[in-house]
């Protein structure tokens, strides 16, 4: 037995009669509610049952929004022109958000000396090293212990050889000079002589 039937008879033995409104959405669902208003129970209705309507916002066929937040309950009704009229609300207040702002004495002092900063930064070269030259006269002239003089003179370690000559040292061993070679001992001979 279908649940719709069942439901049929138990409203029959009951004496009840509960009419549930029906409407459709733009796409021709049928949706029933006992009233179209917020906090009802809201179906689509199916041949064999009724299911909850989905999370979502939905036009029905009268132009009229409806809303659920939560699976199978109504939040609201609204229609197209309370919709238009909120989207105009919120445009409006992000054009007032966009108003022109302008910059204070303060903040255009600073921005001229960040601009000057990175011309400075950007000097050529020749002008940098001239600099270094005359920072290094600085410290120069500054008084530098003998000792640490002597010690910053010195480098800091021992050169490395690159020389790339490579010293064989061959090692002979000879045990039991005096017996006959074996083909093992002339192999070893010819290896050891390459």
């Amino acid at each position: 037995m279908k649940p719709s039937e069942m439901l049929n008879q138990v409203k029959t033995l009951l004496g009840v009669e509960v009419k549930l409104e029906q409407m459709k959405l733009e796409n021709g669902t049928v949706l029933e509610a006992d009233a179209f208003a917020e906090g009802n129970e809201i179906f689509i209705v199916t041949e064999d049952e009724r299911v909850a309507l989905p999370v979502g916002d939905y036009v029905l066929e009268d132009g009229q929004i409806l809303v659920v937040e939560e699976e199978g309950i109504i939040k609201e009704m609204k229609s197209e022109e309370d919709e238009a009229k909120e989207e105009e609300v919120e445009v409006e207040a992000e054009e007032e958000e966009e108003e022109m702002v302008y910059a204070t004495k303060e903040e255009l002092a600073e921005v001229k000396l960040m601009i000057e900063e990175i011309k400075e930064m950007l000097e050529p070269k020749e002008e940098k090293e001239e600099m270094a030259e005359e920072t290094k006269e600085e410290l120069s002239a500054q008084e530098i212990p003998t000792e640490v003089a002597q010690e910053l003179s010195q480098p800091a370690a021992e050169p490395i050889n690159t020389n790339a000559e490579v010293s064989k040292t061959q090692v002979k061993f000879n045990i039991a000079s005096k017996r006959k070679m074996s083909t093992l001992d002339r192999v070893m001979s010819k290896m050891n002589k390459l």
